[in-house]
């Protein structure tokens, strides 16, 4: 998705993700509807990026992110090298459209498309697969996909109607949430909650700042708060996390300490793990796995028909 770098960007962010189908889906008229939902959050989301200094560090990390993992990629995977990173953005710059077109200019003759969503969602992940199927699909570059970090190794706005027709999200994020309790041997009581809900739809439940103040009725009073979804520092965690949730409400409810526990960003074992499952990529050779071109049962894009059949013959 990205996330705005300036307060004049929040408008025209906002209004991509409430008019992207792919991302959200309104009851009605989504070209009205989205405009004027962005238009009304404007204000209220600059103020938020204003009080975490201004704008979103996501280009940042994700930058370095890509920087250092390439660096260790030209170590590892001398055959490959020389290795280099494109952003691309959905919603602010730099674009996914920029990136292919830098891509493209640059002779790139194989590129692996690596999601940074640790887990797969199909407003998330999905849609950019989409969007970069319809790009390349009448140009000739092999294209291979890293559908997500994997759990070996050891992300959103969710909404409960994609649930039901069969995204896989919520298990995936569960899955997540398992290994890392097996490998911390269950040391202490842990809750799966969910945040971020976007306007009036159902949402996954349950939600995080509702979850804290009933275990607060319960006597429960010191929390760790571990945001297993995301792989850099932005909005979701340097406001809605350690502003409205460990700042405002705990003050609210009498929280006696909570704790945030930071995103992976730069970290070298972080860095480590993407190094090893993009060499894994490149070593065997499996342009795409069969679990990604697997399809919802429900779903009624058409859109994921005509992207997932074209990864499966480029």
């Amino acid at each position: 998705m990205g996330g705005p770098q300036k307060l004049e960007q929040v408008h025209d962010y906002l209004n991509q993700i409430m008019t992207d189908r792919d991302m959200i889906q309104l009851p009605f008229a989504q070209n009205y509807l989205g405009p004027w939902i962005a238009k009304r959050r404007t204000p209220e989301v600059q103020k938020k990026y204003e009080e975490i200094g201004g704008g979103s560090p996501i280009l940042k990390w994700t930058n370095k992110q890509g920087e250092l993992l390439c660096k260790r990629l030209d170590i590892v995977s001398p055959k490959t090298a020389p290795h280099k990173h494109y952003v691309a953005f959905r919603y602010v710059p730099p674009y996914a459209k920029d990136a292919f077109t830098e891509l493209e200019r640059d002779g790139v003759k194989h590129a692996v498309i690596f999601s940074q969503y640790p887990q797969y969602s199909c407003a998330t992940s999905g849609s950019s697969f989409n969007a970069i199927y319809q790009h390349f699909k009448q140009k000739y570059i092999t294209v291979t996909v890293i559908k997500q970090c994997s759990n070996k190794h050891k992300i959103v706005v969710h909404c409960q109607r994609t649930v039901n027709r069969g995204d896989p999200y919520p298990s995936e994020v569960g899955a997540t949430v398992q290994m890392v309790m097996e490998e911390l041997e269950f040391c202490n009581p842990y809750q799966l909650v969910w945040q971020s809900k976007v306007g009036p739809l159902p949402w996954l439940g349950p939600f995080t700042d509702d979850a804290i103040a009933q275990y607060m009725k319960k006597g429960k009073k010191n929390f760790v708060i571990v945001p297993i979804a995301f792989v850099n520092e932005h909005i979701e965690t340097l406001h809605e996390l350690d502003i409205e949730y460990c700042k405002e409400l705990a003050e609210k409810v009498g929280v006696e300490e909570i704790r945030r526990v930071p995103t992976p960003n730069d970290h070298p074992l972080f860095i480590e793990a993407l190094t090893s499952i993009v060499n894994n990529h490149l070593q065997n050779k499996i342009a795409v796995g069969s679990k990604f071109l697997h399809r919802c049962p429900h779903c009624v894009n058409a859109s994921c028909y005509h992207s997932k059949k074209w990864y499966s013959e480029v």
